[in-house]
């Protein structure tokens, strides 16, 4: 890709705007009364939507490289969009979490720098710059994966921290690696250095930062903390935990495989489709026997990206990849926020006690629904959408095989996505559950919006993808 070169510090004010966002409310929220923190919530969706108009102008401009190691093009954009998006959700999901509480403030600020690096891994085109977003993207999760202090969500966060060190570890040996071989961090001149060093050393390292990447996205197989986050922390928690940092981890590991390590240095690509097949199928399988809800769409999101790391596989082979993946994230973000609103709502943590939702609340048993189809990937929501051009692309790449497994892992997974429908559709016999999400107003409208949401996106993708760069 040919990029202007530019110095501008305009070009970044979606990332100034969160990262203002972040420390003025940091310093407010120190004198900030309790009942009046909702005021940094409005901050940061002030900051939010600051950040989308300054996409929506910068997405007209041409591709340019900022400083030297930060790229603004498509993808950037899209996940500037995509996280900024996702983060108006969750500050209205997280509302009956986080009112009054004694820790508002940090909720709403580790959000935002957790926000922040995940967009930089996506813009990342250097190797220090890569590591750098990685850390942003990892510290201020592990402080919001424990911000409730209880015993599962302190368990939790534990696992997550440990996990994240040792992914911190191997990611900064990958790129000590990477560096010693090519002589340089930015990825034109790494692409190059790879190509004339030595094969083996190049795929230790890069095996050593796909392995923090993959911790990042919650792949195989650094996905065992997924689970226990998705269960030990409060939804809202949990939702962001599992949608922000997965969008920016996927699309940096595309640029670095396309952009970075030649094919023929090192058969990525393998790697890739080995990942995905695994991701897809354990989370499918894990899945199965889940009678704790939170816990199911943990595993639920392991398989999710197993069907993104199929586009990652066919980088630079098939000009539908970088699309198809986009699309999906997009869509994946949307489903996956409405899931964990539902649960929000409902205050139900296993599948049982969604017995009888539908009579209860016919809305949000129909979100329940849309939400839990459109992860199977059923028309014509945006997942399936998603899923079908990845698959499209996959073919096109060569990874028809790659195809037939997920295919048969998408028709598996409807099995376990039913368990939790049936019941809200069952009659109640005895007395009915009491319903707690009567006060969960904030909640029941992020359900609803985010579900509906999806259907117009799959609706409007044939444009989106166009927009997006697909080819016609």
């Amino acid at each position: 890709m040919d990029a202007t070169m530019n110095s501008d510090p305009a070009t970044l004010i979606p990332e100034i705007a969160l990262l203002a966002s972040a420390v003025l409310g940091l310093l407010a929220g120190a004198w900030t009364p309790r009942r009046r923190q909702w005021r940094l919530r409005v901050l940061a969706a002030l900051a939010c939507g600051v950040g989308l108009a300054a996409t929506a102008h910068a997405a007209t401009r041409p591709a340019e490289t900022v400083f030297g190691t930060y790229v603004l093009d498509t993808a950037t954009h899209t996940v500037r969009a995509i996280v900024l998006v996702a983060v108006l959700a969750l500050i209205a999901l997280c509302h009956d979490t986080v009112a009054g509480h004694r820790r508002e403030t940090e909720f709403v600020v580790l959000l935002q720098l957790g926000a922040l690096g995940s967009i930089a891994l996506a813009g990342a085109n250097d190797l220090i710059m890569l590591f750098a977003a990685f850390l942003l993207a990892s510290v201020p999760f592990y402080a919001l994966a424990g911000w409730v202090v209880r015993g599962p969500a302190t368990e939790a966060a534990l696992k997550y921290y440990l996990a994240g060190a040792l992914a911190g570890v191997t990611t900064v040996a990958g790129v000590t690696l990477l560096f010693g071989v090519a002589g340089a961090t930015g990825y034109g001149e790494v692409a190059e250095g790879v190509s004339r060093g030595p094969a083996a050393v190049t795929a230790v390292g890069l095996t050593s930062v796909l392995a923090g990447l993959a911790f990042k996205a919650g792949a195989v197989p650094a996905h065992f903390w997924v689970p226990d986050v998705s269960d030990g922390t409060p939804p809202a928690v949990a939702a962001a935990l599992t949608t922000v940092p997965k969008i920016g981890a996927l699309a940096a590991t595309y640029r670095l495989l396309d952009s970075a390590i030649p094919v023929d240095a090192v058969d990525w690509r393998l790697l890739a489709a080995i990942l995905a097949t695994a991701s897809m199928t354990l989370g499918n399988l894990a899945a199965f026997a889940q009678s704790s809800v939170s816990r199911l769409l943990g595993y639920s999101t392991v398989s999710q990206v197993g069907y993104l790391l199929m586009a990652v596989t066919v980088a630079g082979r098939t000009p539908l990849a970088r699309p198809a993946l986009l699309l999906y994230l997009a869509a994946y973000a949307l489903t996956n926020i409405a899931a964990f609103a539902v649960v929000t709502t409902t205050d139900g943590r296993t599948l049982d006690s969604y017995r009888g939702l539908s009579r209860r609340d016919p809305l949000l048993a129909i979100a329940l629904v849309i939400t839990l189809l459109g992860l199977v990937g059923t028309p014509p929501t945006a997942v399936f959408v998603g899923k079908l051009e990845i698959f499209t692309a996959a073919v096109d790449g060569g990874y028809a095989w790659l195809v037939a497994v997920a295919a048969l892992n998408t028709l598996a997974s409807l099995f376990y996505y039913l368990r939790w429908i049936a019941p809200a559709f069952r009659p109640v016999h005895g007395p009915t559950p009491r319903d707690r999400g009567s006060t969960s107003g904030w909640a029941r409208a992020v359900a609803l919006t985010t579900a509906a949401l999806t259907l117009p996106l799959g609706l409007a993708s044939g444009a989106v993808l166009a927009a997006l760069g697909a080819p016609g």
